[in-house]
């Protein structure tokens, strides 16, 4: 008999067909799973399947006794409260890497589409404004990337690949990051040293309670005026507000956003604005980084259940 493992966020189903075929599957849809699932049913529960981003806090687990193990679809794993989870003798694995292309790949997008003001320059067609050579301040020429100084906040697998393609554009990478890596790049001891020294910044930092709002108003004035943001990462990165009045009043060019503060809800403040492009979370959006995330989903369900323990599990410290 397959091993019964608890899906704790909404996932569209096609995520979950070959996780399936290994597991028993109870679905929550999303929902808490004491009000779809009953106490004697969740009391056996040892394993479960989340999204990083959700919250998951101790009050939750404790609904399941036997969890000894959650595993987060995807590189992220902020949602999940480690301490609670470690106090409990919970393990919690994740996806490194698996999405990593997928993301800067975005990133890159972003960049290029917002500096290079593409949804204007869409409209401008479409509109018919070009056909009928009606003068467009929009549509004047801009700074291109050979020569651009673009700022990497936070250089891990995602960091790096992102770091990697731009430096292919003929642009100046620099980082700023916990701890300095042997890269070919510049690194800054501080964000807002970067954000002094860049005209795009990055962030593809990990989120949690030391980045949350770590890009606030401060370090938007120092990217400055002819500056651009792009956020991969998390909303929570991003002090939204700040970056609503910063993107206003002209402090800084442009954004390009694949992830807000409450998703799915964007502030109509910042969809109204032209100077931003904006996606939803699609970053590892990806067909081959669903694949490798259902890989280290089925590994580290293979592994807990064979009680050899979670090969990608998040180390805590």
């Amino acid at each position: 008999m397959p091993h019964k493992v608890l899906i704790y966020s909404r996932f569209p189903k096609a995520m979950m067909l070959r996780i399936g075929e290994r597991f028993e599957l109870m679905d929550a849809a999303g929902k808490p799973p004491h009000e779809v699932f009953t106490a004697e049913q969740l009391s056996g529960i040892r394993a479960m399947i989340t999204a990083g981003a959700t919250p998951l806090g101790a009050d939750t687990m404790d609904k399941m006794p036997s969890l000894r193990a959650i595993v987060c679809y995807g590189t992220g794993y902020d949602g999940v409260d480690l301490a609670g989870a470690a106090k409990r003798q919970i393990t919690v694995g994740h996806s490194p890497a698996a999405n990593a292309a997928a993301v800067a790949d975005l990133a890159v997008t972003l960049m290029l589409a917002v500096t290079r003001r593409l949804l204007p320059a869409d409209d401008y067609v479409r509109s018919g404004s070009w056909s009928s050579a009606k003068p467009s301040p929009l549509m004047r020429p801009q700074p291109g990337n050979p020569g651009r100084r673009v700022g990497v906040y936070g250089m891990g697998e995602i960091g790096r690949k992102i770091a990697s393609r731009v430096a292919a554009f003929e642009s100046e990478v620099g980082y700023f990051s916990r701890s300095k890596y042997d890269l070919p790049y510049q690194y800054f001891p501080t964000l807002e040293a970067l954000a002094d020294w860049c005209s795009v910044l990055m962030i593809a930092v990990r989120a949690g309670a030391e980045t949350q709002h770590a890009v606030n108003a401060n370090i938007l004035k120092r990217l400055g005026e002819d500056g651009y943001v792009v956020n991969i990462s998390r909303g929570s990165v991003i002090d939204e507000k700040a970056l609503v009045k910063a993107l206003s009043d002209k402090t800084i060019a442009g954004a390009g956003l694949d992830v807000y503060d409450k998703e799915p809800h964007t502030p109509d403040a910042l969809t109204a604005l032209p100077n931003v492009v904006l996606a939803p979370h699609i970053g590892g959006h990806t067909l081959e980084s669903h694949v490798a995330m259902q890989n280290c989903v089925l590994a580290n369900l293979t592994g807990f259940f064979a009680g050899q323990g979670l090969p990608y599990a998040v180390n805590a410290a």
